[in-house]
């Protein structure tokens, strides 16, 4: 086995045995849509009605949900390696089942085991298994709740509906397309445009001279970019160039001297929608949430209790602000000693 699958059965113990433990319900599965359920078996009929040979029944088609494996007696579904499988990482989620169905199923063997051997020694007796078991409880209802109210009230019109609301609120952004050449020194960008003026392609220089070899392999193309895509001092220069205008002298960034041209403007077109799906898909989620979370705590009778479980003393009521007293006047000025005569 290689070691990648090793790897895969050391990880599913300790992540999806929980997903997989439960005991697995006996019942036959539904048949595949469009087949009819099988009856439960009868007596035989009589022998005078029985079929002729060539009318006799097809072979069963194959189950849908097979048994792979018996633990104890206990039968192991296909189904169960399929919900596993959603708890491993994404590398193995994404991977075909049969790529990881050794691994999971000796995986999953051995959860049945531990689940079996815990059942035999009571372990689901134990107070604080029981405690955990609420715990663990609680937590599925919540992730459960949390997803179907997300479900209901995120729904592909609303977030349609949202999608337009926020292109109004998005001015467009002037974009320019534009190219450049890129040299070292302000001399050798002051000699690309003389060439330039007189009449040299500018692709065919940048293809030749620029540093930039990315988009010198281009021509000097930088394709369409908005003015905060750009260091300062090229954004500038390039957006104060109307269309087929070239900088008429060099342009001095901190990766050298640029020489620019501007092949076209335009408005820059707003963001498609499954662009901001995610996003908008995310905020609508926690504020339709947190819109719950609020209705729910305003219904709800709530007492907080400190660390020890002790009821807080209530906060001392305010006292009300004394009167403001009236300003001191000040003492009347003493009668002013005379002189004394010479």
């Amino acid at each position: 086995m290689s070691h990648r699958l090793r790897s895969l059965r050391l990880f599913v113990l300790c992540c999806a045995a929980a997903a997989i433990a439960a005991p697995v319900s006996a019942q036959q599965p539904a048949a595949p849509q469009g087949q009819a359920q099988p009856k439960p078996p009868t007596a035989a009929p009589p022998a005078a009605q029985a079929k002729p040979p060539a009318q006799a029944a097809q072979p069963a088609q194959p189950l849908k949900d097979p048994v792979v494996a018996t633990v104890n007696g206990q039968p192991i579904r296909l189904s169960e390696l399929e919900v596993a499988q959603q708890s491993l990482p994404q590398q193995y989620r994404s991977m075909p089942l049969q790529a990881v169905f050794p691994a999971l199923l000796d995986r999953i063997i051995d959860s049945k085991l531990v689940v079996q051997e815990g059942k035999k020694n009571k372990v689901t007796d134990d107070p604080a298994f029981k405690k955990r078991m609420a715990f663990v409880e609680d937590q599925v209802l919540q992730d459960f709740w949390i997803q179907r109210e997300i479900a209901r009230q995120v729904t592909p019109e609303k977030l349609q509906k949202r999608y337009e609301e926020r292109l109004k609120q998005m001015p467009a952004e002037e974009e320019v397309h534009a190219r450049h050449i890129l040299v070292s020194t302000e001399d050798e960008a002051k000699a690309l445009i003389a060439e330039l003026k007189k009449g040299a392609a500018f692709d065919k220089l940048a293809k030749e001279k620029s540093t930039d070899k990315a988009s010198g392999a281009e021509g000097g193309d930088l394709g369409w970019f908005k003015k905060s895509d750009m260091v300062k001092e090229f954004a500038d220069a390039a957006f104060n160039l109307k269309k087929d205008e070239m900088t008429e002298t060099p342009v001095k960034t901190q990766f050298g001297y640029h020489v620019i041209k501007v092949e076209d403007r335009r408005k820059a077109p707003p963001p498609a929608f499954e662009e901001m799906a995610d996003q908008l898909r995310e905020e609508m989620a926690r504020e339709a949430i947190t819109a719950q979370l609020d209705q729910l705590r305003s219904g709800a009778k709530i007492e907080k209790f400190a660390m020890d479980g002790s009821k807080p003393e209530p906060a001392p009521a305010a006292k009300p602000a004394a009167p403001a007293a009236p300003a001191a006047k000040p003492p009347a000025a003493a009668p002013a000693t005379p002189a004394p005569k010479q």
